[in-house]
C-alpha cells in the first residue's frame, strides 16, 4: 500500500558555484553534522564547467545553527541561497521498486496542481518532493489521490 505523508517547516539550502570535488562535499556535510544539524534531502547537480551545485534540506529551526558556517563559504566564491517554510511530501511503497510508472503518476499529479517543486529525491521505494507552503495543500491532495488509484 502506498503511503503519502508530509513534513512542514523545511528549509532548502542551495550552494551554488561549488568546487566539483567530493572532498568539498565531505567537509560541508561533516561540518553541518558537527553542528548537530540533521540533513534530509540531498541533490547534487551535474558540473557546470568547473563548478557544481549542491542542494539539501534541513529543519527551519536549524538554519541559525549553520548560517555562520555557510557565510564563510563565500570566501571560496560559494553562494548559499536559502528558502524556508517549505513542505515535504513523501510517497512510500515497498512495491515501487518493481512497479513502473510511480514517478510518472506522482509528477503528473504535481503538474496538474501546478505545484512549484523545489527539489526531488528518490530511492527504490520512496519519492520525496519539496514544495512551497502555498502549493502544499493542492499538491498533497493531488498526489494522495493519484496514489490511491
Amino acid at each position: 500500500m502506498t503511503k503519502v505523508t508530509s513534513e512542514s517547516g523545511i528549509t532548502l539550502v542551495t550552494l551554488q558555484n561549488c568546487p566539483p570535488d567530493i572532498t568539498f562535499c565531505q567537509k560541508v556535510f561533516t561540518t553541518i553534522a558537527d553542528l548537530g544539524v540533521i540533513v534530509d534531502m540531498i541533490s547534487i547537480a551535474p558540473n557546470h564547467g568547473s563548478r557544481m551545485e549542491i542542494s539539501f534540506t534541513i529543519c527551519d529551526d536549524d538554519l541559525g545553527e549553520i548560517l555562520e558556517f555557510l557565510s564563510k563559504l563565500k570566501e571560496r566564491d560559494v553562494r548559499p541561497i536559502f528558502s524556508s517554510g517549505n513542505e515535504k511530501i513523501n510517497v512510500y511503497d515497498e512495491k515501487m521498486k518493481d512497479t513502473a510508472g510511480m514517478a510518472a503518476k506522482v509528477f503528473t499529479a504535481a503538474a496538474a496542481s501546478k505545484t512549484d517543486i523545489r527539489i526531488i529525491t528518490t530511492s527504490d521505494v520512496d519519492i520525496s518532493i519539496l514544495v512551497t507552503e502555498a502549493d502544499f495543500h493542492d499538491a498533497f491532495t493531488a498526489i494522495e489521490k493519484a496514489c490511491q488509484e
